[in-house]
């Protein structure tokens, strides 16, 4: 079983920065893509950022420039670094893990969620 634990969400103003983390365990075996998705109050969750194994990586058009994923292949976390953030950027947001546990004889697919961090943008 992974568990994914979330870390680093909180209060900032305008245009300041704050950077989430996301730290998968379990008998994870490999991962194959890493992200961030976001839900804010009254609105369906979106994708904010994405990392694939071979460290692709995929933005919303909403943050690109401001936001970077990033990931940690030894420690299995992932990270996303928010600058210049605005408003509208307030929600809580989540992490998604996809990969396979087990060994190399025998692999057994997941994918996770994490339980959500808020981040609040406001002054």
């Amino acid at each position: 079983q992974v568990r994914l634990v979330e870390s680093g969400g909180g209060l900032v103003r305008p245009g300041g920065s704050l950077m989430l983390s996301c730290a998968a365990s379990g008998n994870i075996f490999t991962i194959y893509r890493m992200a961030w998705h976001r839900q804010a109050l009254g609105k369906q969750r979106e994708l904010v950022a994405l990392i694939g194994s071979g460290g692709t990586t995929n933005y919303a058009d909403s943050v690109k420039g401001r936001f970077t994923i990033r990931e940690d292949n030894v420690k299995n976390t992932v990270y996303l670094q928010m600058n210049s953030v605005k408003p509208e950027d307030t929600a809580v947001y989540y992490c998604y893990v996809q990969g396979a546990t087990g060994s190399a004889v025998q692999l057994t697919g997941f994918e996770t969620w994490g339980q959500g961090t808020q981040v609040t943008v406001s002054s």
